[in-house]
């Protein structure tokens, strides 16, 4: 007996040592009290956390300097017109400089070496005061190896690289502008209410082309901005060599791709989208690194290492790129400077975090199911190197700008992910809710409407930590890509290219596809998280897929491009979807559900296929029956008084069957239904969703 009970004494012991080390660990175990046997793991990764921060501190004057590599490695003018550059190569022999402004000579500017790997090198000024190296012009840093090896590189913090004719490789280009852009616009303050508009400049014109900056600006910003969002998600905007990869394969860190355009284009995107009030999020990959050595980081001193882990620790087999030392002190230097150049340079207001699963393990998630086992969530399988950066690229980015929003795209489920570091938590705004598309696309390969099962579509919708916030999305761009289809494209298939004029018949295979797209955002939307996230197109249900040029594809763009006009075309029903989408957003903007407390659901009646749930003093009623409609139907409500209808899905503007009065009062009564103290009679056609609102409450 005596063992049991030392052991519930050092537990003890080991829990308040850890609550006296984490300020608010206290909080976090009281909202999940199943956390408490690892209380001690969550002390460990906070005191290496703030261990770090002391380091920072006294090694460098504190992460305000330290995250500021930018302003001293790489390349850079002085004021006196003379040039200063610095390099960190741990591995190389030698550093030179070489390029346009010296013939290509490779060895003639060598750099000094330094302490701890740093190499640095001062260019004076020519005789009229101006720079040897002049805006535009190539460059390339020179290592030389231990076996003799000349390496032609470009920098990591290169700000602008581009591809000339048919190169294979990019150019660093030396980025110094006389007239840089000044953005002219503040920051929007951060939204109670995210709904995010998921975008790629590349892909958002309708011709056969990569599409530029510029043209995203003056075409697809107000467009998103009548749709009701507030935030775009922009990706593939850190530089990647392989258009194709999506934006996920990058090669110069500290650049904004010049597919698109400038820089000063780029600034002048964030900037106009600023005056309207939207908020602008980087789709930043920090998981890991394209493998090309000559314009990317990897080998970039002539060894394996460098920013990366050495030998099988730094390949992830996967996505056959490179993985990050993130304890390594210039990794750690190099990422949070990162970080920060986004935020200060083009004055972005924060990033959603790309393969964040991948980071916080060991293993990257592969080949693991995550039951919900909170042991595979501390242990030896987690990377606290990773866990430990994120919670430092999220403690810089809301130290700097406390109205940044962070997003981890994480499908394990990591506990406190979403939580105040003070916590003991990972300091993310939110997480993205991945386990919804699944459902959704699950739901429409593998069974047949009447088959659907009410309660686990609520139950995937809010199954969700309690306190730490969702993105909620129905579809994002990994269902658009080649191999799978949209939820439009699922649904319609073939008759999407014959019967979405409004001239033809509205057959029942288009009818149910859009009367089941419609309720399948809405429900998302209402009852998923609290942000939402759509991909550009999918809200008026774009058809077939995304495919970027490749040779499998004989280089075609014919699939990397978005058809807006298609929704402009008031013959063709894709205006149906893009209205629906349109009020169901300025609907969340005047309520606020995504601000609100998480939905009461009152029912899920799986043989009448009704779902019916309260938020934001609303009342959603969801038919998902193919073909049964409900004459007074019982709906329970915490409200008593007048309610009307303020979105109706089966509205004409939305392609709908014009099957309700929207005149017509709904009063609900004292009588007790579904555990709610009032009720009402509502008229409930087939697939239709419904928001009722009390119009007895102030608005």
């Amino acid at each position: 007996m005596a063992a049991p009970a030392a052991q519930e004494e050092s537990s003890e012991v080991a829990l308040a040592a850890a609550l006296a080390d984490v300020p608010e660990l206290a909080r976090l175990l009281e909202t999940d009290p199943y956390l408490k046997p690892f209380a001690s793991d969550l002390q460990r990764r906070y005191k290496q956390f703030t261990g770090t921060l002391d380091n920072i501190r006294e090694n460098e004057g504190g992460i305000d300097k330290f995250s500021k590599g930018y302003e001293s490695f790489g390349i850079h003018r002085c004021a006196d017109g003379s040039v200063y550059c610095k390099e960190w190569a741990p591995g190389a022999e030698g550093v030179f400089l070489t390029g346009d402004f010296n013939g290509w000579n490779p060895f003639s500017y060598p750099y000094k070496k330094l302490d701890f790997g740093k190499w640095e090198l001062y260019i004076p000024p020519k005789q009229d005061k101006s720079a040897i190296v002049p805006h535009g012009s190539k460059l390339k840093v020179v290592i030389t190896n231990k076996s003799g090896e000349i390496l032609y590189r470009i920098s990591p913090w290169a700000k602008y690289v581009a591809r000339e004719g048919d190169n294979v490789n990019y150019d660093w280009i030396h980025w110094d502008p006389e007239h840089p852009y000044k953005c002219k616009h503040v920051r929007p303050k951060k939204p109670r209410s995210l709904r995010i508009y998921e975008s790629h400049v590349g892909i958002s014109s309708h011709e056969g082309k990569v599409a530029s900056y510029k043209h995203f600006t003056y075409n697809v910003l107000p467009r998103i901005k009548d749709l009701g969002y507030n935030c775009i998600q922009l990706m593939a905007i850190m530089e990647h060599a392989y258009y194709a990869s999506f934006g996920y394969q990058i090669t110069s860190f500290f650049a904004a791709s010049s597919r698109f355009g400038t820089p000063e284009d780029l600034k002048e995107l964030v900037d106009t989208a600023h005056s309207m009030g939207i908020t602008v999020l980087l789709d930043v990959v920090h998981s890991h690194a394209s493998k090309n050595s000559e314009d990317g980081l990897n080998m970039f001193d002539g060894t394996d290492s460098c920013y990366f882990h050495s030998g099988p620790r730094g390949n992830h087999d996967l996505w056959d790129s490179r993985l990050f030392a993130y304890s390594n002190w210039e990794v750690l230097r190099f990422l949070l400077s990162n970080i920060r150049w986004w935020l200060e340079e083009y004055a972005f207001d924060g990033f959603r975090f790309d393969g964040v699963t991948s980071m916080l393990y060991h293993h990257h998630g592969m080949g693991e199911g995550f039951s919900g086992d909170y042991h595979a969530y501390f242990g030896l399988q987690v990377d606290e190197d990773a866990l430990i950066y994120l919670m430092l690229a999220n403690h810089l980015a809301h130290t700097l700008y406390p109205d940044s929003v962070t997003i981890a795209e994480d499908v394990s489920g990591m506990p406190a992910l979403c939580c105040p570091i003070s916590q003991g938590g990972v300091g993310f705004d939110y997480r993205l809710a991945m386990a919804i598309p699944d459902k959704w696309i699950q739901l429409l390969k593998e069974f047949k409407d009447e088959d659907w099962n009410m309660g686990n579509i609520v139950h995937t919708l809010t199954n969700r930590r309690y306190l730490e916030k969702c993105i909620a999305y129905a579809e994002s761009h990994d269902q658009a890509l080649v191999g799978d289809k949209t939820l439009a494209f699922w649904m319609m298939d073939a008759e999407m290219y014959t019967n979405m004029s409004v001239l033809s018949p509205f057959t029942p295979v288009i009818d149910r596809g859009i009367q089941l797209h419609k309720m399948i955002r809405l429900i998302t939307h209402g009852l998923g998280g609290e942000g939402y996230l759509n991909f550009m197109g999918n809200e008026f249900g774009h058809p077939e897929w995304l495919d970027f040029p490749r040779k499998g594809n004989n280089e075609s763009y014919h699939y990397a491009r978005r058809q807006f006009h298609l929704a402009d075309d008031d013959l063709l029903r894709y205006k149906f979807l893009k209205n629906f989408d349109r009020d169901m957003n300025k609907l969340e903007e005047r309520c606020g559900w995504l601000a609100a407390p998480q939905a009461h659901v009152s029912e899920k009646h799986e043989e009448n296929k009704i779902i019916a749930f309260e938020r934001a003093g609303l009342l959603f009623i969801f038919n998902f029956h193919s073909n049964r409609s409900y004459a007074d139907y019982r709906v329970g409500t915490a409200l008593p008084g007048k309610f009307k209808i303020v979105l109706d899905s089966d509205a004409p503007e939305y392609g709908g069957h014009q099957r309700l009065d929207h005149s017509t009062d709904y009063f609900s009564e004292a009588f007790e239904h579904n555990g709610r103290p009032y009720s009402l009679l509502v008229y409930i056609p087939s697939r239709v969703a419904l928001i009722l609102q009390n119009v007895d409450l102030p608005n």
